[in-house]
């Protein structure tokens, strides 16, 4: 266990260093050209975004609670529950690969549907990884830690550092954080997925692109998700010895 949490240290130093990192150039005009579209639009769009994505997002977080199990055993070891999430990315990677297929193929009014259905899978996901870990998403906190999960792995380059290091420092910044800045979550959320999402919904190369870019972005919140825990848990076990 010794040589496994080791391992897992090593693996958080650099996968740190990732979400840390400068930006590529293409990265950088992508988010500036996002940024722009995002200047020109009414400041009403962004109230009506902020307050849908809001109350979809805490539909989601009810009924996800609703469907998951409660948190495994304390006594399971770092390495279980890593093996275990793995499993269970894989099969919700599979959910939404198909969904992404299956919305992408169909054009512009399926691939409109693949927003929230994405969102739920997402969400579902997350409730079970806190479950994995040991945590209770019957308790506040732990859902907003788990937004923060999720803003964490689809968001702009100093929203990720600033978000990094909330997570990091959880029990201190917890207390500090009454809710989620929502007007944040939502265009941090749209501006990552906007541009793959678009070529979705173009005839004939939808259902593969949907399929593609479902599957990478499921593997970017599992890394996420599974570091995101690992760090908790580790700082837990500092503080205890």
């Amino acid at each position: 266990m010794e040589d496994y949490t080791k391992e897992v240290e090593q693996e958080l130093y650099f996968w740190k260093h990732k979400m840390t990192r400068r930006s590529g150039r293409i990265s950088r005009a992508a988010k500036n050209v996002q940024t722009k579209i995002n200047g020109l639009i009414p400041e009403k769009f962004h109230q009506v975004m902020t307050e849908s994505i809001k109350n979809m997002v805490k539909a989601t977080l009810v009924g996800s609670d609703i469907t998951t199990k409660k948190r495994l055993p304390l006594e399971l070891s770092l390495y279980e529950r890593d093996e275990l999430l793995k499993e269970k990315l894989s099969t919700f990677r599979k959910t939404a690969v198909m969904e992404g297929a299956g919305t992408g193929a169909g054009g512009i009014l399926l691939g409109l549907a693949d927003f929230p259905l994405l969102l739920s899978i997402k969400m579902k996901f997350l409730f079970e990884a806190a479950a994995v870990y040991g945590f209770d998403t019957d308790d506040y906190e732990e859902r907003l830690f788990l937004l923060h999960i999720f803003l964490l792995a689809f968001s702009s380059e100093d929203k990720r550092k600033d978000t990094l290091f909330i997570i990091e420092n959880w029990e201190e910044q917890k207390y500090l954080i009454a809710d989620m800045n929502w007007r944040d979550f939502q265009q941090e959320y749209r501006e990552y997925i906007d541009l793959v999402k678009m070529f979705q919904l173009l005839p004939g190369i939808g259902a593969v692109v949907g399929a593609f870019a479902n599957y990478n972005l499921l593997d970017q919140l599992g890394e996420t998700a599974m570091n995101s825990y690992r760090l908790r848990l580790l700082h837990s076990d500092e503080k205890r010895s």
